[in-house]
């Protein structure tokens, strides 16, 4: 196809709509198609990345194969199209203004006064269409964070507005995503405030070609063609987003409402053949006929809010389905995990798993979890911090190193089984300095995790700065606790496991940022598929 086309799909009334979603779901259906989408996310806060916000702050944050520190939403990306993002993917007013900034002082700008129009929208324009320009895509669909009337968004409506003129109507279109409430004491849907939306929208010099409206409620004709006239749309481009139980279902919502075709017509693109969503479809008929059900712990310290460990929460329900089971999953504090309520809390589950994190909260919690899950034979996996611990824990009860810790915890111990590597040592910026992205990890013969993987050499997604201590290694390995993954350049340790345990693996890398709808997760698949065997076993000898 010649020319890229794009799709921009913004917000209005409320946050939290489900841009991402939608944004996933039409990438999904025009995928489907035949089309080659990627999707990019346009931030409008001033971090440079959101690789030092709090997870209770943003959630978690996603990391790409190139070492990218991104929003969350491009794991609903790669979860539905199965194609990887990178650091183009993923935009901040932050990373624009230190662009902008940094050509200023190498005199880029030829003396100009720098403005926000024209240099900072023009520098938004640049990276939207870096993805376009590559070539290997045909649709970019770009989202943009916030709700339009914020300050924050106010450069990356305009560079939108600018970018829609000189594109031409077919080559560009956009979505607004708002909300329609239902009001209880009035017993009706309002318009008024998606009204009041587009209105601001246009205050910018952009008018809505589809209206996608969040609702509770079933969207009425006459309430479709109210939006239609009042809102200057199209009435076939007023789509309904209706709650739904699962984000998987979505696309085929999306598919009912026509959102694809009226797109495809939009931009003069041919829409003869149906969306290919069979596998698709499996999926979701797997994932919600479930044969039996499983009981997981997540032990973590940033529970209070389930986005912080979104991508291990979609992992679960890839590798359920790929198991044909429901995995139920009980966040569990680490913080409030001691000697009195340890069984009371872990006792019951089917598996444990203990999540990565930073910081020296939660992690004895995390160690009381982890010897009892290797104690009680309990399936256990560990993901970075996760499996950090279970060396600690290893060192202290098996090796008898009572000091045993990590440099985070305690900079100064005795036997810091978890360190850092001789090049972090002198950092002392936060942001994009860990480990990140893609390293390659070589599988031992006889392990859980090369046959769980099925091939000796894998790549893997980091993001982490403390290392499994190799002086320790030889000792740890004597007493049971074997190296089944290193890197084969530097020789970090990867993957621990115990085989004299039903299925005891930690992994130092990010499992579940590569998990997908078409392709679960490994190790998922084979802990769900180990915590299934021991609630089977569990049950057995109950009835015995």
């Amino acid at each position: 196809m010649a020319n890229t086309k794009y799709v921009f799909v913004t917000g209005g009334v409320s946050s939290s709509l489900g841009k991402g979603i939608i944004a996933a779901s039409l990438a999904k259906l025009l995928q489907a198609r035949g089309y080659r989408v990627t999707i990019q996310k346009l931030d409008p806060y001033i971090n440079v990345d959101p690789g030092t916000l709090n997870p209770y702050e943003h959630g978690e944050c996603y990391v790409t194969d190139d070492g990218a520190e991104t929003d969350l939403d491009l794991g609903h990306y790669e979860r539905f199209l199965n194609i990887p993002t990178s650091q183009a993917n993923n935009v901040t007013t932050g990373r624009i203004y230190q662009s902008v900034i940094e050509k200023e002082r190498r005199g880029e700008f030829l003396g100009k006064t720098v403005q926000v129009v024209p240099h900072i929208t023009n520098e938004i324009k640049e990276r939207i269409q870096i993805l376009g320009k590559s070539g290997n895509y045909d649709i970019v669909i770009t989202e943009i964070g916030g709700t339009v009337g914020d300050i924050e968004s106010l450069p990356y409506i305009e560079a939108v507005r600018q970018l829609k003129w000189e594109l031409g109507d077919t080559n560009a279109l956009v979505i607004h995503l708002t909300l329609i409430p239902y009001l209880s004491a009035a017993g009706e849907l309002k318009t008024k405030p998606t009204q009041h939306s587009v209105k601001t929208l246009m205050e910018s010099g952009i008018k809505a070609d589809i209206l996608v409206c969040r609702t509770e409620h079933e969207l009425s004709e006459d309430l479709r063609r109210k939006l239609a006239l009042f809102c200057n749309v199209k009435p076939e481009a007023v789509i309904q987003s209706i709650d739904a139980s699962t984000i998987y279902d979505v696309p085929n919502l999306m598919l009912e409402e026509g959102l694809d075709k009226v797109v495809l017509k939009q931009l003069v693109l041919q829409d003869d053949d149906e969306p290919d969503l069979e596998n698709w479809n499996k999926f979701l008929q797997r994932h919600k006929n479930p044969k039996c059900q499983v009981t997981i712990g997540l032990i973590g310290k940033y529970v209070e809010l389930q986005d912080s460990y979104k991508s291990i929460l979609e992992a679960f329900i890839h590798a359920g389905a790929e198991n044909e089971v429901k995995v139920n999953v009980v966040s569990i504090h680490s913080e409030y995990i001691d000697e009195n309520t340890i069984k009371k809390k872990i006792a019951h589950l089917d598996g444990v798993l203990v999540a990565p994190g930073f910081g020296e909260r939660g992690t004895e919690g995390k160690i009381k979890a982890v010897q009892y899950a290797r104690e009680n034979k309990l399936p256990f996996f560990g993901i970075c911090l996760g499996m950090q611990m279970a060396v600690i824990e290893y060192s202290r009860n098996v090796l008898k190193l009572k000091d045993a810790t990590s440099v985070e915890v305690d900079e100064n111990t005795s036997e810091p089984v978890i360190s850092l590597m001789e090049e972090q040592k002198n950092i002392t910026d936060m942001g994009g300095t860990m480990r990140l992205g893609s390293w390659d990890c070589e599988l031992v013969e006889n392990s859980k995790v090369l046959e769980a993987y099925g091939t000796s050499l894998i790549t893997e997604r980091h993001r982490h700065r403390y290392e499994y201590n190799n002086d320790y290694r030889e000792q740890l390995e004597e007493a049971g606790l074997r190296t089944t993954g290193v890197n084969p350049k530097t020789g970090l340790v990867e993957i621990v496991e115990l085989l004299e345990h039903p299925w005891f693996v930690g992994v130092q890398y990010h499992p579940e940022y590569k998990s997908t709808v078409a392709n679960p997760h490994p190790l998922f698949i084979a802990f769900v598929k180990a915590s299934v065997e021991y609630s089977k076993n569990k049950k057995s000898a109950k009835v015995s």
